[in-house]
């Protein structure tokens, strides 16, 4: 049976008073006026100040696919579209359980603070704008066992319309801080049509920890959409750089980014500190978007390979299935843009390891002259009447030799 971990599945949601269950992160209350220093780490971590004397984001929309995000809170008034709601239940936006997880994570991409911006949780692309799309419903929605029990095919194919829907849109990153346990045609050629259009792609690697555990029940922790080809994958470390041990190991992690105890604004208009693979997919789509707003007609995979060559953190061989290549660089990934974009075309090549200059086999310079000189018309008009010669000989032939049959007979 499909599981589902989305926004409300992969999420544990810590209210004073509540103990209400919301699944893998955790989030606890945060005073409104320690979060910017409670959030520095994060924004140390990735290199971010640096980063804004490149790019803020603007110009560009991030999609939000996720539980709904409310656009009325104050680190995101004026930032937010509404876009449709794929989930086929019936909530409220005014529900105080719509949109819980979606709104933490809205304002981790893109959230400018208040009272000047100096206040409240500042996004890693304040410049950039959102795009809500709802396609799973929060752990305590008062509708949430209806959703549960919906078809397998109803609910991937919600996913596969909300990312359609961003597309045509013309969004140009999506962040999915999601996850399902099964895979989808549908939501498989949704994606393809994202990458097709340019739209980068990044969802959380999910938080089933190290894959020891998984090996008791014989399967690896595999997240979808997150395990997708294209898709960037992201993993999650603490304040140390270390790994968080939620984060799930699986090879479709590409890269890492803080994911424990991260300052969001929540759709109560209130400061959480969130932990989990989903923070840590929407900081790095406000990377890609920091990204795309410099280098706009950047491919999918060149602004992941951008990302993924510059990181800190990086594990002793270069890669591993916990963070991918390491910690996401945001000043250094827009460093390596530049180049790519330099490069244009050729820069695909060049990026596979081979010299963007460089030919197979040793280039012109390695084929060999022609071997015949190239023949002029007199010669041309002499084999001719070699080869009319040659013909009416054989002809000649032929009807000598039928004579001679004949005369047999």
């Amino acid at each position: 049976m499909l599981r589902r971990f989305a926004a409300v599945t992969a999420a544990v949601l810590v209210v004073a008073g509540a103990g209400g269950v919301a699944g893998g992160v955790v989030a606890w209350p945060a005073q409104a006026d320690t979060i910017r220093s409670g959030q520095q780490w994060v924004l140390d971590m990735l290199k971010v100040s640096s980063a804004w004397s490149q790019s803020q984001g603007g110009g560009v929309t991030v999609a939000v696919i996720d539980s709904g995000v409310d656009g009325k809170v104050s680190d995101l008034a004026g930032q937010v579209t509404s876009g449709p709601d794929f989930t086929g239940v019936t909530t409220k936006q005014s529900d105080a359980n719509w949109g819980v997880h979606g709104t933490w994570m809205a304002s981790l991409i893109a959230g400018h603070g208040h009272d000047g911006g100096g206040s409240g949780v500042i996004g890693i692309a304040p410049a950039a704008r959102l795009l809500s799309i709802r396609v799973i419903p929060d752990r305590n929605d008062r509708h949430y066992g209806a959703y549960e029990h919906e078809p397998e095919s109803r609910i991937q194919q919600s996913l596969a319309d909300g990312i359609n829907y961003a597309v045509h849109a013309g969004v140009q990153v999506i962040s999915m801080s999601i996850g399902y346990s099964a895979a989808s045609t549908e939501v498989r050629e949704a994606l393809l049509n994202a990458l097709s259009h340019g739209v980068v792609v990044v969802a959380s690697a999910g938080n089933s920890g190290s894959s020891s555990s998984s090996v008791r029940d014989g399967q690896a922790p595999e997240s979808f959409p997150a395990d997708y080809p294209g898709v960037i994958s992201v993993g999650a470390v603490g304040s140390s750089g270390a790994v968080a041990g939620f984060s799930s190991e699986n090879l479709s992690v590409q890269v890492a980014a803080p994911g424990v105890n991260v300052p969001a604004q929540g759709r109560d208009g209130q400061y959480w500190y969130v932990s989990g693979t989903s923070p840590a997919c929407a900081l790095v789509a406000g990377v890609a978007a920091l990204i795309k707003s410099r280098y706009p007609a950047m491919a999918p995979d060149l602004v992941a390979k951008a990302m993924t060559s510059t990181t800190t953190g990086q594990p002793a061989r270069g890669y591993d299935s916990q963070v991918g290549f390491g910690i996401v660089d945001a000043s250094a990934a827009l460093g390596r843009a530049a180049h790519l974009a330099g490069l244009g075309v050729r820069g695909a090549v060049a990026t596979a390891g081979i010299a963007a200059d460089a030919h197979f086999g040793g280039g012109p310079a390695a084929i060999s002259p022609e071997p015949v000189r190239p023949r002029g018309s007199g010669q041309l008009i002499l084999f001719g009447l070699l080869a009319l010669t040659c013909l009416v000989l054989a002809c000649a032939a032929v009807t000598q030799l039928a004579l001679l049959r004949r005369g047999r007979s």
